[in-house]
């Protein structure tokens, strides 16, 4: 089952998930980065661009998700060298360091609340978020487009692109595809029909969204909202 928060970090959700059985949990694009535990051992869930699937991974998670743009500054890893992959933090950090890390995350009184403390801490020593990314994403996430937003901040498309590597894994418009299927779900999810949802969200039409939620989800919009098949 899963269950989240938000955090005492802004912007970011503590959440702990018990999938049923191996193979379950699909996790979609979202546009953000997380901090993993499972099994006692610390991990890093990078930007994803399709949906990852947890096969053959079994026993209770717990995570710190971050407002998308703001991890890389607590990792000192630029996020497009984690794109659609999970590494292990000692692969990050020196090996001793995220041993203690992960014996205090550990002996916390439930590993999201351990986790928690380790992103505020970390937190606590890095430089404060770059207040452009939040607009970029705060601008895509109301569907402005790419280059409206770029004009607007007063960023050339190529700052902006390579800004957006470094702190969301890929361009600008590969996260405002992302952040209009998160739109486009929340949507559906209450219950509106979908060639509203197309048209709310900003697709062109009920087409474009089937396409785009296949290609991002793997499954169609029916199936993936537990409609259909």
């Amino acid at each position: 089952m899963y269950v989240e928060r938000a955090s005492r970090l802004p912007g970011a959700v503590v959440w702990t998930n018990t999938p049923l059985r191996p193979g379950v949990g699909r996790v979609l694009p979202d546009g953000c980065m997380d901090l993993l535990w499972h099994d006692g051992r610390l991990m890093v869930a990078g930007p994803d661009t399709r949906a990852y699937l947890p096969n053959g991974v079994t026993g209770p998670w717990a995570g710190v998700r971050f407002y998308p743009g703001t991890a890389p500054a607590l990792l000192g890893v630029p996020a497009h060298e984690l794109r659609d992959r999970r590494v292990a933090l000692a692969d990050l950090w020196p090996a001793s360091r995220v041993r203690r890390m992960s014996d205090r995350v550990n002996a916390a009184p439930d590993p999201a609340s351990g986790l928690e403390e380790l992103a505020l801490r970390q937190a606590a020593g890095a430089e404060p978020p770059d207040p452009l990314l939040r607009q970029v994403v705060t601008a895509l996430d109301a569907g402005r487009p790419v280059a409206a937003t770029a004009d607007e901040l007063g960023v050339g498309a190529r700052q902006l692109h390579r800004r957006s590597l470094s702190a969301f894994g890929y361009g600008p418009k590969t996260l405002a595809r992302i952040l209009r299927l998160r739109r486009a779900l929340a949507l559906a999810r209450a219950g509106v029909p979908f060639a509203q949802t197309a048209a709310r969200a900003g697709y062109a039409d009920q087409a474009h969204l089937a396409r785009d939620v296949r290609q991002l989800s793997g499954l169609p919009l029916g199936e993936l909202l537990g409609r259909g098949g």
